[in-house]
C-alpha cells in the first residue's frame, strides 16, 4: 500500500557546488530550506518537495490581477526561485502551494492535494470525497488561523526552548527552572 513517509518540516537543501541556475532570481543560498518535504506522494520513492506561499488577493499587489491571474503569477514567482534548483541539485519533485486568503489554491495545489486525498482514501478505506473535504476542512482552518495571526499578531503563550537548565514536573505539567536549586 502506497504512503507517504519520511515527512519533514523545513528539509535543509543540499549545498551548491558552482551550479547556475536560468533565473537570476533563483535561491542560490547554501542555508536555504523549503516547507515541507515527503517521500510517496508522486510515486513511492520518489521524494517530493513543497514550499507554500498564503497571499491576500485584495492586497494592494494583486488587486489589479484577477485570482487566477495572481495564483500564477505567485507560482511562477516560487517555480522561478525553487523549482530548477530542487529539480537538478536534489533530484526531486517540486510542488509549489499557492493559496489565497479566501481559500482559493493554485493549479499545482489542488494537483497535489488531491493526490494526498488519494492517497488517504487508499489507507483508510474511505470514499475519496470524504477524504478531499476532510482535507479542505483542515486547510480552511489553518487558512483562517494564518488570516486572524497576520491581522492581529500572534496572542498565544510565549513558546520556551527546552534547554539543558529546563526541567518539567509531569506530575503537575509545571515547568521550573533547575539553576534555582
Amino acid at each position: 500500500m502506497t504512503r507517504c513517509k519520511n515527512i519533514q518540516i523545513e528539509p535543509p537543501l543540499l549545498p551548491l557546488t558552482g551550479e547556475v541556475f536560468q533565473y537570476k532570481s533563483a535561491i542560490t543560498a547554501n542555508d536555504a530550506r523549503l516547507d515541507v518535504g515527503a517521500t510517496g506522494v508522486w510515486s513511492p520513492n520518489v521524494k517530493s518537495l513543497c514550499d507554500i506561499r498564503v497571499f491576500n488577493s485584495l492586497a494592494p499587489s494583486n488587486a489589479s490581477l484577477s485570482v487566477e491571474d495572481a495564483l500564477r503569477k505567485h507560482e511562477q514567482e516560487k517555480i522561478r526561485a525553487y523549482g530548477e534548483r530542487v529539480l537538478q541539485v536534489e533530484k526531486y519533485a517540486f510542488s509549489p502551494l499557492i493559496f489565497s486568503t479566501n481559500g482559493v489554491m493554485g493549479p499545482n495545489a489542488e494537483r497535489f492535494y488531491a493526490q494526498v486525498a488519494r492517497l488517504i482514501s487508499l489507507k483508510t478505506k474511505q470514499s475519496y470525497s470524504d477524504s478531499i473535504r476532510y482535507i479542505r476542512q483542515r486547510l480552511s482552518f489553518s487558512l483562517l488561523k494564518t488570516i486572524i495571526v497576520s491581522r492581529r499578531g500572534f496572542r498565544g503563550t510565549k513558546v520556551t526552548r527546552v534547554t539543558e537548565e529546563t526541567d518539567y514536573n509531569l506530575l503537575y505539567m509545571t515547568r521550573f527552572n533547575t539553576d534555582n536549586f
